[in-house]
């Protein structure tokens, strides 16, 4: 482990992410991985990554998945093979890192936003509420690792005749009633990005979909609309998913069941001791929810926050400043007041430690500090 980060792991009693653990876990198999791509030297849409788009379309239980550079350009990727663009609306969560919306401004159509609900996830109501003759799609997120609400979300999608487009950027491996995250709409969209329960060593995505044609689309566009070598098709981008980067991500699926598990249990304590101290998230009937985030909700957040620092508790805020009331939202035409529910949330939660390296006694530390804040013992 470098000095650095091995200084920085002791330091801090409970960290928020622990990359040199991750590395001590699976290190000498992933250098093996990436020393295989080396070796054989197919960097660009090789053999592994072939493999990987293969063992992710099973995880989702879908026909395609296509490796892509982020799961920004996923995003991008999807809404472009569906022909959305300038004059299109497509709604989406207010709540959510800023990529749920800037992808939609990027391929020129309006992002619309629609409240959620205690659950941080879009309400369904407030979609129908917000769609409009231009509306071309709806792009609900699995915000933490749990699913939308997508039997109600789909039903309304194919009443009013709308595309559906997942965010399940931290969902990978999330079920409901069953069914993968991803494989409920038109297209599934992933990131793989390093903070992720699967992750990359570096940026990374993914996009699933059922149908063939929108699956051969979107090969075609990530990778500049070409056709073999020298034919070009249509305009793409250069957004392929690189070799070393899908054998890196092949290691990570065949463990991804432990470390979903593992965040679970980690849940499942901290609901059980911060029980009338603070709002947790709770499963919902057939939900197995992989808990990318454990966002608790309480009052005096941010004197909570530095009471934990100060102890050497991580913790993050995901996220502070709702999209629409975002710089770069100021042309939308939003401002406060307009998502209470979303705008209520901002000021009362925050992301405690989750990740699978944890233990029980640093669990039992967290909730300890927590208790201590609201209760003086």
């Amino acid at each position: 482990m470098p000095a650095a980060q091995a200084t920085l792991s002791r330091r801090s009693g409970v960290p928020y992410t622990d990359f040199p653990a991750q590395f001590q876990a699976q290190g000498r198999e992933v250098l093996e991985a990436i020393e295989r791509v080396l070796a054989r030297g197919d960097f660009i849409l090789g053999s592994e990554v072939v493999e990987c788009e293969r063992e992710f379309a099973a995880l989702c239980g879908v026909r395609h998945a296509v490796g892509v550079g982020s799961g920004t350009d996923a995003l991008i990727l999807a809404l472009r093979a569906l022909e959305i663009g300038p004059g299109d609306e497509v709604i989406t969560a207010p709540n959510s890192w800023v990529s749920s919306a800037s992808c939609i401004a990027l391929v020129g159509a309006r992002p619309v936003f629609a409240d959620v609900r205690d659950d941080f996830l879009i309400d369904p109501q407030r979609i129908e509420a917000a769609i409009t003759p231009r509306t071309k799609a709806i792009l609900p997120v699995h915000l933490t690792g749990r699913c939308a609400d997508m039997e109600a979300i789909g039903a309304l999608a194919r009443r009013h005749g709308l595309a559906v487009i997942e965010d399940a950027a931290q969902a990978a491996g999330a079920t409901l009633k069953g069914r993968a995250a991803g494989a409920f709409g038109t297209i599934g969209c992933f990131s793989l990005h390093p903070l992720k329960n699967l992750n990359a060593i570096g940026d990374a995505g993914m996009v699933v979909t059922q149908e063939d044609a929108l699956a051969e689309r979107l090969r075609l566009l990530r990778n500049h609309g070409l056709r073999g070598r020298d034919e070009a098709v249509l305009w793409g981008l250069n957004s392929r998913l690189d070799t070393v980067q899908a054998a890196v991500i092949r290691c990570r699926l065949a463990r991804l069941a432990t470390v979903s598990d593992a965040r679970r249990r980690h849940a499942a304590r901290y609901q059980a001791a911060l029980h009338g101290l603070v709002s947790c998230p709770a499963d919902r009937p057939e939900e197995y929810a992989i808990y990318h985030l454990f966002m608790i909700q309480g009052d005096r957040r941010d004197a909570l926050q530095q009471f934990l620092a100060q102890r050497g508790i991580g913790t993050k805020i995901h996220y502070p400043t709702p999209i629409h009331l975002q710089p770069a939202s100021r042309g939308l035409g939003y401002g406060p007041g307009d998502f209470p529910v979303t705008e209520a949330q901002a000021r009362r939660i925050l992301s405690l430690p989750i990740h699978q390296h944890l233990s029980d006694d640093q669990i039992d530390e967290v909730c300890k500090a927590i208790r201590a804040f609201y209760t003086g013992t």
